[in-house]
């Protein structure tokens, strides 16, 4: 997507790490967030929508398109369609709500009032593993385009450590889903914090081996942080664009072949990548779901995004297939769905990911499915369905952090 935001003067960037050039943050103040209700197979619009938006929210959306647009492209956006709305009037209104970059003490709960820095992040890992040096350690597994290490928390109970089949939770793989990182945080907390006083979560821990990475992205999610508050993608260069950035969701090397579920033009959202995986965030990630299925293997595998309030399983890449377990998977979702709604009313959509929402070729779940034998694989949408959006305001963080942690309890109760 050719972004009316990205700064003329782009940094070149190698696997090692650099020292990224200053740039000026982006400010959202006016810009509006437009539902197009979308013609019927019609890229050429699409195309055009693309080129006069700053961002595309829910790329491959099939039905409507939320996208952030300047002020002053707000009609020619609304005239390419029939049928449209302005769901957001000021975006950097929303991005107030969000509240201020917050350092304080951990790991209390308290930590989940607010959002904070990827180096406050990293402080909340290790401080949270130092109390709990007896069933916690923290890993990386390879690193970003930028040098930095993808950092998680692997979590044990009775048996030992590496005793158990794994259950795998990847956090912000898109940059701007901060709500995310908060949640799989949470999920990370509740179990270490929990485990000597809550028998459901002693027994939580007690059957599975967890790896945790609440960021999966960092380069993205600094950058969304210090630049561009939307920013999605990781921020490797390609050589034959001036755009910036692969999807690491469209680049697992799975799939990664078939056409329609992810764009070829670096300048797109849903970039997949010049090859299947090679982005050096999705080679770690994967590094992590190869060597776990060849140890204890995958039972429980989650990629914890935002938004739109979906738990979605196997396949994206074709709408027609059904995963062989299918029936398993959406027994699962459908109790978390309710364990999730029983919290605050919060109400998930479930289903396949292809059929229920959009194609997606080169993704986790297909990947963990197909190559890492996962039992189960899902994607969790957090809050909100449109509202916010990526920009959730700081007094939704612990509402969506409880309400999903409840999901988490059933699907591994069931699991």
């Amino acid at each position: 997507m050719k972004s009316l935001l990205l700064l003329s003067s782009l940094v070149s960037y190698t696997y090692s790490a650099v020292v990224p050039r200053a740039e000026e943050q982006v400010d959202y103040s006016g810009f509006k967030v437009v539902r197009l209700e979308l013609p019927e197979a019609n890229s050429d619009i699409e195309a055009q929508i693309e080129e006069l938006a700053a961002h595309v929210l829910n790329p491959g959306k099939t039905s409507h398109l939320d996208v952030v647009v300047a002020p002053e492209s707000v009609d020619a956006v609304t005239a390419l369609v029939t049928e449209s709305s302005i769901i957001n009037e000021d975006v950097g209104a929303a991005l107030a709500e969000e509240g201020e970059l917050l350092i304080q003490e951990v790991p209390a709960e308290s930590w989940f009032t607010a959002y904070h820095s990827y180096a406050d992040h990293l402080t909340f890992l290790r401080d949270l593993q130092g109390g709990f040096t007896s069933q916690s350690e923290i890993f990386t597994t390879g690193s970003s385009v930028q040098g930095r290490a993808l950092t998680g928390i692997h979590i044990w109970g009775s048996g030992g450590k590496g005793s158990k089949p794994a259950v795998v939770i990847h956090g912000t793989v898109h940059a701007r889903e901060w709500i995310s990182t908060m949640t799989t945080e949470y999920f990370a907390w509740q179990l270490l914090t929990k485990y000597a006083g809550n028998a459901t979560v002693k027994a939580l821990v007690d059957k599975f081996d967890y790896y945790i990475i609440p960021v999966v992205n960092p380069d993205g999610f600094v950058y969304s942080q210090t630049t561009d508050r939307l920013w999605r993608k990781n921020r490797q260069t390609v050589s034959s664009s001036s755009c910036v950035g692969r999807d690491i969701n469209r680049n697992w090397p799975y799939k990664w072949e078939v056409p329609g579920g992810a764009s070829t033009n670096p300048c797109s959202e849903t970039y997949k990548g010049q090859t299947a995986g090679d982005s050096p965030e999705n080679l770690g990630l994967r590094t992590q779901i190869n060597q776990l299925r060849d140890s204890g293997g995958v039972t429980l595998y989650l990629d914890i995004h935002s938004y739109g309030q979906y738990i979605l399983w196997p396949y994206g890449y074709d709408c027609n297939l059904v995963v062989h377990n299918d029936a398993q998977h959406r027994s699962l979702a459908t109790r978390a769905a309710a364990a999730i709604r029983a919290v605050s009313g919060t109400r998930y959509t479930i289903g396949p990911a292809c059929a229920t929402l959009y194609a997606t070729t080169g993704d986790s779940t297909d990947y963990t499915d197909g190559v890492g034998n996962a039992t189960y694989s899902y994607t969790y949408e957090l809050r909100d369905t449109g509202n916010y959006g990526f920009t959730l305001p700081a007094s939704q963080i612990q509402p969506t952090v409880r309400e999903t942690w409840e999901g988490l309890v059933s699907m591994v109760k069931d699991a």
